[in-house]
């Protein structure tokens, strides 16, 4: 398990000062670090496709943007990602809950949990899937994609982040 402390000082440190996103319990440790830490904003966005925007905006304002997301949500905003930011160049680090992975969930997420990734690889948005063996390495893959001004995905499966802070 990853403390969500540690890494969203981790993110911090590596540039990315703008998050927004819509809640997820797989991500509830990260979203309340981001709430409690006063020198970067975290907004609320009402829903996925609206967070993509936010994090346009941050871009071009000259933030660094990060977007957390349930995989649920990719439904709503693979138009917005495939017709702004692959195409424009606008980079936005995903961190995506991974609902559903293995079948095991609430039934509705099985659906998305097994089509997510295919669903990135069609869009031609590069991913991997964060452990905590391997979230070093991860997030410097996605610090290289960012720097190439693309997206990158971070697919996060259950109890990979401690949740309460």
């Amino acid at each position: 398990m990853l403390s969500s402390q540690n890494f969203v000082d981790q993110l911090t440190s590596k540039g990315f000062n703008f998050f927004t996103g819509v809640p997820c319990s797989l991500l509830s440790g990260l979203i309340s670090c981001l709430e409690k830490t006063p020198d970067v904003p975290y907004i609320p966005a009402v829903r996925e496709d609206a967070a993509v925007g936010l994090c346009a905006g941050a871009y071009m304002a000259g933030s660094l943007p990060v977007l957390l997301m349930q995989n649920s949500g990719l439904g709503y905003c693979l138009n917005a990602f495939t017709s702004l930011n692959l195409i424009y160049k606008i980079p936005t680090l995903v961190i995506m809950s991974w609902r559903g992975c293995g079948g095991n969930d609430a039934p509705e997420h099985i659906i998305m949990g097994k089509i997510n990734e295919d669903l990135l690889k069609t869009a031609g948005m590069d991913y991997a899937v964060i452990t905590p063996e391997n979230h070093q390495d991860v997030l410097q893959r996605a610090v290289r994609k960012i720097n190439e001004e693309l997206p990158f995905t971070l697919l996060v499966k259950k109890g990979i982040f401690d949740e309460r802070h």
